[in-house]
């Protein structure tokens, strides 16, 4: 029997969990409330700040508390051209502008949104990292709406699922390399407990099932049963094929494929 290899340590947590301490909060939409329904409520956006760990900047958005005399702040994933002092409109009968958040029944075909709800409510699933944002393709009927996710695929959801119109701000953030180790520790040092990766070949037969030999090899297939037991499970798990895509038909046909379904 090996040791526990790297994979089965990070199920178990403890020095692979989250580096949370520091980060600013969720960010969510408002919850929806029968302001957000049936008009609109007003925020004003008070600061824009970083958030540790995330690609995108946040906003802090002021709106008036509809029972209590105070006011409340929501954290919500900035969009492109967002500015401090900005109104923002939330509900049904918002405007279409960029920070806005309404409903996909209401925005027209074509347009761009970011942090989509999946279902009414759920406040902000889809298209939420730097420079995302998801389309819409065309409104099904009058209670379904057809969206186009970041990766192609196309998606159909109610069209009372909130959307914030725009893309999500600090595109283009991957197109400068890292260059050097130290901006790559710094990097993952908020994130996780998640650099560097040691390959599986580099280490002992022990520590990991592509491990040793005189020569760094695998020696067998890298694919891999689903339900391998813990410990083999590595490599290409349940891989229907691999390799890589050979001629410009074929990765033109693939695409398309993911597209269409």
């Amino acid at each position: 029997m090996g040791r526990v290899i790297r994979a089965q340590r990070k199920g178990a947590g403890g020095i692979f969990k989250a580096h949370t301490s520091k980060r600013k909060g969720k960010a969510c939409f408002r919850a929806l409330d029968y302001a957000e329904k049936c008009g609109y409520i007003r925020g004003v956006v008070k600061s824009i700040v970083h958030d540790p760990g995330r690609g995108a900047p946040l906003v802090k958005v002021q709106f008036r508390n509809l029972y209590r005399f105070k006011k409340s702040i929501c954290t919500f994933l900035a969009s492109e051209g967002m500015y401090v002092g900005q109104l923002v409109y939330c509900g049904k009968k918002a405007k279409m502008m960029i920070g806005n958040i309404l409903p996909l029944g209401a925005i027209p075909e074509g347009a761009v949104c970011c942090n989509v709800e999946v279902r009414e409510g759920d406040r902000g699933k889809l298209a939420r990292t730097s420079g995302n944002h998801v389309t819409i393709v065309n409104q099904v009927n009058e209670k379904k709406t057809r969206i186009r996710l970041p990766s192609g695929t196309k998606k159909i959801v109610s069209s009372k699922c909130r959307g914030m119109i725009g893309l999500i701000a600090g595109g283009n953030r991957t197109d400068k390399p890292l260059l050097k180790a130290g901006r790559a520790f710094y990097k993952f040092k908020s994130k996780r407990n998640c650099w560097p990766v040691v390959r599986g070949v580099a280490m002992n037969p022990v520590e990991h099932p592509h491990g040793g030999g005189n020569h760094q090899h695998i020696g067998h297939s890298s694919t891999v049963r689903r339900d391998a037991p813990p410990g083999r499970k590595v490599g290409l798990i349940g891989a229907r094929r691999t390799g890589r895509l050979s001629g410009k038909r074929k990765i033109l046909d693939t695409l398309n494929n993911d597209l269409n379904h």
